[in-house]
């Protein structure tokens, strides 16, 4: 057997800003990995006043903004000092700081924020080297060395609420279930393990601004593609081309499915419908079985007619 070896960073990436930032950039997933993040980096040197903030996005499981400020050496108060201003500059609900070395003193200072700050804020602290066996190519380590305490902060937030949503609960309970029995049967639609609060579920597309959705409406269950790019021309593009191939998109999904423009709104969406509600609980099973058949059709239909998303439209 080969023996691990570590090496230099400086080896791989030796330039931070040119080389390190447009790595993480173009491999938002394994630092997603790392932190159990959807995450998709959009922006590298992202103006924050008269500052520039490293990398800025999304993880798009939960639509919450993702910052990430990356040092090659050890964690120094500077680095500190500024993510502090970024994550006040940009309200982000996820501040990352990555380095190849985190002192004690630092890793303390973020265990702090995390149990001072509210449950809607979360600090990390991620080391990065970079290993190799023999003569094999450098492969990056990254290890998540401070991180949010969700449950205790969760249990705080529970006795500061007055009347905590019990439905909220149910939903929780309900999308981690469904998370379950989509890695138990290896579909690779997101990294999320643990269900939230909220009535739906986001998986992403690899495009940006389209996503897969299973939520809970008024209507009952929903199983759609949401198209929900921040510049509206995008999304009617997006649509229009669809709506265009919509008798071979229902052809292989198997059945009717609701194109609705949804006028004025944020975002469109082509879904599908059935009764049901989140209170019903003996009947998750079942849920979480229509769910994942109507992703999977879904899928199935706007692959085979499109290939890839990212030709929709821009």
């Amino acid at each position: 057997m080969g023996k691990l070896e570590m090496v230099d960073a400086r080896q791989v990436w030796p330039h931070e800003a040119h080389d390190f930032t447009p790595w993480l950039l173009a491999n938002a997933g394994t630092l997603g990995d790392v932190l159990g993040m959807d995450l998709e980096l959009s922006a590298a040197e992202h103006a924050v006043g008269t500052f520039a903030l490293d990398l800025i996005g999304v993880d798009q499981a939960t639509g919450e903004l993702v910052i990430v400020e990356n040092q090659l050496a050890p964690t120094d108060h500077t680095h500190l000092g500024q993510l502090l201003t970024y994550a006040g500059g940009t309200d982000a609900v996820n501040v990352v700081w990555i380095a190849t070395r985190f002192r004690e003193e630092h890793r303390a200072a973020l265990d702090w924020l995390n149990t001072r700050t509210d449950e809607a804020t979360r600090f990390f602290g991620v080391e990065v080297g970079v290993v190799r066996i023999a003569t094999s190519p450098p492969a990056p380590l990254l290890r998540l060395v401070a991180q949010p305490n969700d449950w205790g902060k969760s249990v705080r937030a529970k006795a500061q609420a007055e009347g905590g949503s019990s439905k909220g609960q149910e939903y929780q309970r309900f999308w981690t279930q469904m998370l379950a029995e989509l890695s138990g049967r290896q579909l690779d639609w997101t990294r999320s393990g643990k269900g939230l609060v909220q009535n739906w579920l986001a998986l992403p597309s690899g495009t940006t601004g389209i996503t897969y959705r299973c939520s809970f409406g008024r209507a009952g269950l929903c199983s759609e593609i949401f198209f929900e790019s921040p510049e509206p021309a995008v999304n009617d593009a997006r649509f229009a081309a669809a709506e265009a191939k919509r008798e071979t998109i229902e052809g292989t999904y198997g059945g009717p499915l609701r194109f609705d423009p949804l006028i004025g709104k944020k975002g469109c969406r082509i879904a599908d419908y059935r009764a049901g509600q989140i209170g019903l609980t003996e009947d998750w099973q079942e849920y979480v079985e229509w769910f994942i058949a109507c992703q999977t059709r879904l899928r199935t239909a706007m692959t085979n007619v499109f290939g890839s998303l990212s030709p929709m439209g821009r």
